[in-house]
């Protein structure tokens, strides 16, 4: 008989895909690595869009998509109801705004955590304001479910500017140099840590916000060779995924991983994570309690039953979710704009503010 100590905290490795998998609570999480040329008079790519499906391009020709823009790359305006998107800019810009009257221009590593609740429609544009000089976009985008009791909740809009966004470093005997940027969740003093690090507060209504969900959102960057244990979870019944996106080989728990790939942890054992050598690795940490709940999805609509999918497609065709109060369906909002956030009752803020 082996003993439960004894099993590989490695459940499965499978690789990353488009968009990668996920597990309860986790719905979607896609990663977007752009090498947008400089841009043009529009904030568009200054190149020629021939050969590209505008409105449905998804063909990463010349190392970029437009998505479904048209002149600026980005996801002009759609609906969403029934669960959360955690929106992480590493570099680039996104310009966002919404059914609720709501903007904002962030990056840099910037993060906009919306809850969708009943029910919104916003567009995600990323102009390309450089003129002279490229304009590298790199994001993930994260869908977290909402459990019954909230899909239904009022649409909420959090944003977590890069520099109050808590950070752990850690550096190891050889002198690897480990970077964790906690986006939710509480990263426990076992890492390393004098004490544990804990992450903004996430919006009310979220899975997040549920002290036992044990619901982790971490970026983590090691430098070649740098070795770091990831703590254990504090919950029962946590689930963990780590997702290896930069770097060609690591070793996870001992055992030799080629990324990129997708990595199913226990989450209820610390696990070492130890750099290839010759360049930096970098992984995403999404873990949680499941909900545990029927999931029923239709495009941009998560709820519980079929039924409830039909009657959140009428309730679209009938009310737009508020409607959409700008002139076009995929605004930007300048070339010279700074970033900012203009909530729906009109509260402006802006990173260090």
């Amino acid at each position: 008989m082996t003993d439960d100590n004894d099993r590989s905290p490695i459940v499965k490795i499978q690789p990353l895909g488009f968009p990668w998998a996920t597990i309860d609570p986790f719905l979607f999480c896609v990663y977007h690595d752009d090498a947008y040329p400089k841009g043009n008079a529009q904030m568009g790519p200054d190149a020629p869009l021939t050969g590209r499906q505008i409105g449905q391009d998804f063909s990463r020709k010349d190392g970029w998509s437009m998505y479904h823009g048209e002149t600026v790359p980005g996801f002009p305006a759609h609906p969403h109801r029934g669960f959360e998107t955690v929106t992480i800019v590493r570099k680039g810009l996104i310009d966002h705004a919404d059914s609720l009257g709501a903007a904002a221009r962030f990056g840099g590593g910037d993060v906009q955590w919306l809850t969708a609740g009943k029910g919104i429609v916003h567009a995600e544009m990323f102009p390309l304001r450089d003129t002279g000089a490229p304009n590298p976009l790199e994001l993930f985008q994260i869908w977290l479910n909402l459990p019954a009791r909230n899909k239904m909740a009022e649409p909420h809009f959090t944003m977590f500017w890069s520099d109050a966004i808590p950070r752990f470093v850690s550096d190891d005997a050889k002198g690897g140099r480990t970077e964790v940027a906690v986006i939710a969740g509480r990263l426990a003093s076992a890492a390393g840590a004098p004490d544990a690090v804990e992450a903004l507060a996430p919006p009310p209504d979220s899975w997040a916000a549920q002290a036992d969900a044990d619901v982790a959102i971490w970026t983590v960057k090691m430098t070649p060779g740098a070795r770091w244990t990831l703590p254990a979870a504090t919950g029962e019944g946590t689930r963990r995924m780590l997702y290896f996106f930069k770097g060609a080989v690591a070793h996870i728990a001992g055992e030799r991983v080629q990324g990129p790939a997708a990595v199913e942890l226990r989450a209820d054992v610390a696990v070492e994570l130890a750099a290839g050598a010759q360049a930096d690795s970098e992984f995403l940490v999404l873990q949680g309690r499941p909900i545990a709940e029927p999931v029923v999805q239709y495009g941009p609509f998560v709820m519980n039953t079929q039924a409830e999918i039909s009657q959140t497609m009428a309730d679209y065709r009938r009310t737009q979710f508020g409607g959409w109060p700008w002139p076009g369906a995929a605004p930007v909002h300048g070339r010279e704009a700074a970033r900012f956030a203009r909530h729906p009752d009109g509260r402006e803020e802006a990173p260090g503010a």
